[in-house]
């Protein structure tokens, strides 16, 4: 019975240190898949989440700019249109065709 006990206790140890080293393994296999992926990513040129972020927040700021000043330049060529109205002097009348 005692050698039957001892058998299995070995067997139990061996199992063990088996499934650490599998453990290690996957481990060490992931972390290189990670580091791996990192690289090639990097090598894509792309950019980050807070890249993107702020470009389109300037983006956005700078299509406001552009209606403003759209708005800005509309209003500018009414009041210069109403001027230049306003400064045309009164039409001559026209001489007669001589014969």
């Amino acid at each position: 019975m005692q050698s039957d006990k001892r058998i299995f206790d070995d067997l139990s140890k061996f199992l063990n240190g088996v499934a650490g080293t599998v453990a290690g393994m996957g481990r060490e296999a992931e972390a290189g898949f990670r580091e791996r992926t990192r690289e090639w990513v990097a090598g894509m040129d792309l950019v980050s989440r807070e890249e993107f972020d702020a470009v389109k927040q300037m983006a956005a700021t700078a299509r406001a700019e552009a209606e403003e000043l759209k708005a800005r330049v509309a209003a500018l060529e009414a009041a210069a249109g109403k001027a230049k109205t306003a400064a045309k002097p009164a039409a001559k009348p026209k001489a007669a065709p001589r014969k």
